[in-house]
């Protein structure tokens, strides 16, 4: 059973660049166009990946192994869609950024050295990741209310994959269609289109929703998972109606509340810094 507060695929922050990570073969493995843009502090994708190229090239001819050991696995890209990306496990990533000179490239090294080492002692002990995961969201400003919100809906989250990953749903495009139904059902928007309300991009939806926007989602994926495991639903197709009818679950007490309230649950707000204002509210 997945008993990680993260999902198998996430973002994190070296220096506010943002570096996606995914769980393969039991280690965390980096983007490396993303560690690359990282490295030449240049935010342009399509420059950090056309550097990636000619280096990929060089090092091809000058019989390096190092190409060899990266891995194309699927990845989120910022438009919500998962792309066949090249990525890397540490050992092999401490190798590769010595071939680029870069001001970065030793802080990188201890910044992967020290993911690397918690990820160890998380899975020696599962309540350390907790509380890390707690810690760095205070310090992103959340109250203890929205983080232990947050930390319930994961949980919620992770017994719905467990189910699906032992129900012929593979993980990646599957698992993304299947949330994709639940979201649109209860929200009426699809997750990119969600994103897109907030101003997010490569950013985690979940971590800016407000805690009104957690209950619903939570809501959403527990009746889904009742629903699939009262009809032992198999495989992405059948899996597809109880992603309908949770998500309609939550939909109806959405509307049910917005009614009695006045309000909207689907927030545009975010927790994206601005330099203009302060780091929005949970409203």
């Amino acid at each position: 059973m997945n008993t990680s507060p993260l999902p198998s695929t996430a973002t994190v922050l070296f220096h506010e660049k943002e570096i996606r990570k995914t769980w393969h073969r039991e280690q965390w493995y980096f983007s490396v166009i993303d560690i690359i843009s990282a490295l030449l502090e240049q935010p342009d994708f399509k420059k950090a990946k056309s550097y990636w190229t000619t280096l990929k090239g060089r090092l091809k001819e000058e019989g390096s192994e190092l190409v060899t050991k990266c891995d194309q696995l699927k990845l989120q890209s910022a438009d919500g869609k998962f792309y066949e990306t090249d990525t890397a496990n540490i050992e092999t990533l401490l190798r590769l950024i010595q071939s680029v000179p870069s001001p970065k490239a030793e802080p990188l090294k201890l910044w992967l050295a020290k993911v690397g080492y918690e990820r160890v002692q998380e899975i020696q002990d599962p309540a350390q990741g907790i509380d890390r995961a707690r810690e760095l969201w205070k310090k992103h400003g959340r109250s203890e209310k929205w983080i232990q919100q947050r930390m319930m809906g994961q949980e919620t989250r992770n017994k719905l994959t467990d189910y699906w990953s032992n129900h012929d749903v593979k993980k990646g495009e599957e698992f993304a269609i299947l949330t994709n139904i639940i979201h649109e059902e209860w929200t009426g928007l699809t997750v990119k289109g969600h994103k897109n309300m907030k101003g997010l991009k490569s950013q985690n939806l979940r971590d800016h929703m407000n805690e009104a926007e957690l209950i619903f989602t939570a809501l959403a994926e527990l009746s889904t998972r009742q629903i699939a495991e009262s009809v032992v639903a198999k495989g992405l197709e059948e899996n597809k109606s109880p992603a309908k009818k949770g998500g309609r679950i939550a939909k109806n007490a959405r509307m049910e509340l917005e009614t009695k309230t006045g309000k909207s649950v689907i927030s545009k707000k975010n927790f994206l810094k601005n330099p203009e204002r302060k780091e929005l509210s949970n409203g």
